[in-house]
């Protein structure tokens, strides 16, 4: 059971649900998005499955979800909610790697308060621009993290697409990144009732793999052919 930390914050009160590993190698700060919780099937999956491989888990709910509003407030909220639960993490596992990212409105506060002290950011469901608006790109804040990113992404997602973001990354110059399409999928990610359950399956393992592939290499580099 995963356990509850309050984070003060200058918006009132937000809570980390934290799903420590016996033996950690790093830990991932979560966000949820701006339609959901910290119990969406991406966030809820990654808890449960990556302690068991070394990787402490932290899903981090903002003030205004726990006041219990409806909507989230304007982006410089979110942040002034999430900078007091990153510290809080990096005193509650102290030494450990720190990775850190979340889901749709959650990665891009991820990317925006992304420091020096944060080893790398995994944006699940980056959206890239509002439906059918891709002239209004957010591709700077993903493009600003200047380290190591891992984008999973819906291949049918409304918010752009997985060719969509490498495109305007790569048009914005930015080469540090790994997007791992997620096939048949939209921007929540969760299998659909009507996907076969090895497919389903198969979805959990692709996150659950890439995650912990992309910290793996992350921390331990292989070097480059001279």
């Amino acid at each position: 059971m995963s356990e509850t930390v309050r984070v003060e914050t200058p918006d009132g009160v937000g809570e980390l649900l934290l799903d420590a590993a016996a033996t950690p190698m790093a830990a991932l700060l979560l966000g949820h998005g701006a339609g959901g919780g910290v119990d969406a099937w991406d966030l809820a999956l990654l808890a449960r499955e990556l302690p068991a491989s070394g990787v402490s888990v932290a899903r981090y709910r903002q003030p205004w979800l726990v006041a219990g509003r409806k909507v989230a407030g304007p982006p410089a909220s979110l942040d002034r909610g999430w900078l007091p639960a990153l510290e809080r993490i990096r005193d509650a596992w102290p030494g450990l790697p720190l990775f850190s990212g979340g889901r749709s409105a959650g990665a891009r506060c991820a990317c925006r308060c992304f420091d020096a002290g944060t080893t790398g950011l995994v944006a699940l469901s980056f959206p890239l621009h509002p439906p059918g608006k891709p002239h209004k790109s957010r591709v700077s804040e993903l493009a600003a993290v200047g380290a190591p990113v891992l984008v999973l992404q819906g291949a049918n997602d409304p918010f752009g697409g997985p060719a969509d973001i490498a495109r305007a990354l790569a048009d914005a110059g930015y080469s540090g990144e790994r997007i791992v399409p997620v096939p048949e999928a939209t921007h929540s990610l969760t299998p659909t009732k009507s996907l076969p359950a090895p497919a389903a399956a198969e979805r959990e393992q692709l996150l659950v793999g890439s995650v912990l592939t992309f910290i793996a290499d992350t921390l331990d580099p292989v070097p480059s052919a001279e």
